[in-house]
């Protein structure tokens, strides 16, 4: 499975480069295209440990006056 993360910057807020430290350091790797950031999975995941990944991902961004979207799949369909 992976977790694909959609992030809208304000120019009020925390510089992208710092948002990026932020988010690698959970583990995102940086991509280009229709999303941001990818999170790849080691293995199935269920509902919950999506929704604890997605606390995790809003705590660090708490206060960084940006905006995400994060949109789980699995890659096996």
């Amino acid at each position: 499975m992976k977790t694909y993360l959609l992030v809208w910057f304000n120019s009020e807020g925390t510089r992208p480069s710092e948002v990026n430290r932020a988010l690698m350091s959970l583990g995102f790797q940086a991509m280009q295209g229709s999303y941001d950031f990818v999170y790849n999975w080691d293995d199935n995941v269920d509902v919950n440990e999506i929704l604890e990944f997605g606390d995790k991902v809003h705590l660090s961004l708490k206060g960084m006056g940006v905006m995400f979207k994060i949109e789980t799949v699995d890659n096996k369909s």
